[in-house]
């Protein structure tokens, strides 16, 4: 029976070894430092919004095409998942619309004027002039769906359990190191590095292309109708305007900077209010019309992206005489494409198990 060890439990790790799991036979341990509930700056996933809002060229989408069906189908028929559709307006301003055009702009796919994602969504339209907020070129509206991450890391963790994936606590200095601590004793198999920004810091790996993306935000109680996120803003490039609510209560996300090399990790309070001076301009309704004294804050928090200079790394090597199967490096759209990213890792494990019976 194939031993596996997946190295971090945030959303790629966990979903990894959940599909892992489904296969019969595999022997599954996880292993890693910070486990859901926990809340680290190491950590990732916790502070994610976390929706679904395309951000791949078209001919990088197919991670975020094979995870889609799957968030969906949970919204709509596991409530326990802690996931719901809400529809959600991208728009494009006016100030942006050069640079847009010239391919000039961080996140890729999301803001094109053509997007290739319209076929994604089956009810994606583009919005008419009289719908658009001051100062918007363009924009677009579809269903999309808010996880409440705080629910379906558990939750996704319960499924693994369920088939049989051990998880313990651990921390390795070198990636070679997992191979020894299967719950199951000997030696794995296969390692799976899913650690993230810290596949920086990691021996065996050290990859240098790793970069944190600062991403401060705004928890607050007030309930959104809809979600939405613009091309830009006036306070700074790195400074980003949108609005989700997570799914059960999970309160509702105000966003956000993208501040690419920082490793601050507490919130500034400067960046807090312009964070929520631009959400309540965008979306007056969130307060009713009474501004920013309205909002009713849950907390400020702070997160790292785990940005790579090159794209996501989803590749096998041998290290020493341990296989790894690297999944790292998903900025700030794990969660939507955890599926498609954690079926061709999975691939990948196939691959080394079906060359190690020969």
């Amino acid at each position: 029976m194939p031993n596996i060890v997946v190295v971090g439990a945030g959303v790629s790790g966990i979903t990894t070894a959940y599909l892992l799991s489904k296969q019969k036979g595999n022997v599954i341990t996880v292993v890693a430092k910070h486990m859901p509930g926990d809340y680290d700056i190491e950590y990732a996933s916790p502070w994610a919004g976390a929706n679904v809002l395309p951000m791949a060229t078209e001919k990088h989408s197919s991670w975020e095409r094979r995870t889609w069906p799957e968030i969906k189908r949970l919204a709509t028929e596991v409530p326990e998942a802690g996931i719901h559709l809400l529809k959600s307006r991208v728009y494009r301003r006016e100030k942006d619309i050069e640079k847009l055009r010239k391919g000039g702009y961080s996140f890729d796919g999301l803001f094109e004027e053509n997007p290739w994602y319209k076929t994604l969504f089956d009810d994606f339209r583009e919005l008419p002039k009289d719908e658009l907020p001051k100062g918007m070129a363009s924009g677009c509206e579809f269903g999309s769906a808010c996880i409440n991450v705080m629910v379906y890391l558990p939750w996704l963790l319960g499924k693994c359990r369920a088939n049989g994936v051990v998880f313990r606590r651990g921390q390795v200095k070198h990636i070679s190191e997992a191979a020894s601590l299967s719950h199951a004793g000997g030696k794995a198999d296969v390692v799976i590095n899913t650690t993230g920004l810290s596949a920086s810091k990691l021996g065996g790996v050290l990859d240098k292309k790793l970069v944190p993306v600062r991403g401060q935000l705004v928890v607050v109680r007030n309930e959104a109708p809809y979600m939405l996120t613009k091309s830009g803003t006036d306070d700074a490039d790195d400074e980003l305007c949108y609005i989700m609510m997570r799914a059960a209560g999970g309160g509702t996300i105000l966003g956000g900077t993208y501040q690419k090399g920082s490793w601050e990790s507490q919130p500034d309070p400067n960046i807090a209010m312009r964070i929520m001076r631009r959400a309540v301009e965008m979306m007056p309704e969130l307060t009713n019309g009474k501004g920013v004294e309205g909002l009713d804050i849950i907390r400020h928090g702070v997160g790292l992206r785990p940005y790579r200079e090159s794209g996501v790394r989803i590749e096998k090597e041998k290290i020493g005489d341990t296989w790894v199967v690297h999944n790292y490096g998903h900025a700030g759209w794990g969660y939507q494409g955890s599926y498609g990213c954690a079926e061709d890792a999975v691939g990948l494990v196939n691959e080394i198990l079906s060359r190690s019976r020969l």
